[in-house]
């Protein structure tokens, strides 16, 4: 699988939108595209190092990113569009050559056990981080608080929903990394809260 390291995380069901213009991975995109192989590659958070140069240390859960819409650029640049689909495990990376490979493994969820509980506890943390959030504002001189994210229209499947929470919750990359390698729902949602139980943690602390 052509493998893209990337400083953040991309989840299940996101939107990823790239500039392509590195020559190793106009070189992954065009063999993406050369219509041998699905138009999709994995994508993996990368914990240290940075995306130009290789040298970097990537993590082994990501997801795949397949391609929707791509326009070819002057100079050997795309613009991709493309939409997060299976939660992939990396087995073993090969050699960068001509870009990141790795041999992977599609990681669908765990079993799927009634998640009422800590879908409430998530909502609860999430009305109470906002409202830190505007208070900090407030206190900072800010006359417009930042909007509350949007928890409305989840899908009804909890795996879906899990990783929508997780997208949409104000958490940083490692968080969200904790969310994508979470085993199943419940995990998932668990994780999300020890963020935000974080964050709160933080917030009230600037307040006093």
């Amino acid at each position: 699988m052509p493998m893209f390291p990337l400083g953040a995380v991309l989840l299940p069901g996101e939107p990823l939108s790239l500039q392509i213009f590195e020559p190793r991975y106009v070189a992954l995109i065009e063999d993406c595209l050369d219509g041998r192989r699905e138009p999709e590659f994995g994508v993996v958070l990368i914990a240290r190092g940075h995306e130009v140069g290789g040298g970097d240390v990537r993590t082994d859960v990501g997801v795949l990113a397949q391609i929707t819409d791509v326009v070819q650029l002057p100079g050997s640049r795309f613009r991709l569009r493309c939409q997060g689909a299976d939660r992939i495990r990396v087995t073993d990376w090969l050699t960068d050559a001509p870009y990141p490979r790795a041999e992977v493994e599609r990681w669908p969820d765990g079993a799927v056990t009634d998640d009422a509980d800590l879908l409430a506890g998530v909502r609860e943390r999430a009305d109470r981080l906002h409202e830190l959030t505007a208070r900090l504002a407030r206190k900072s001189g800010i006359r417009r608080p930042p909007p509350s994210a949007s928890l409305d229209g989840l899908s009804a499947d909890p795996s879906a929903r899990s990783f929508e929470l997780a997208a949409r919750l104000p958490i940083g990359q490692t968080d969200r990394q904790a969310a994508l390698a979470a085993p199943d729902p419940r995990a998932r949602l668990d994780t999300l809260i020890t963020a935000m139980d974080d964050a709160i943690a933080v917030m009230e602390f600037r307040l006093l």
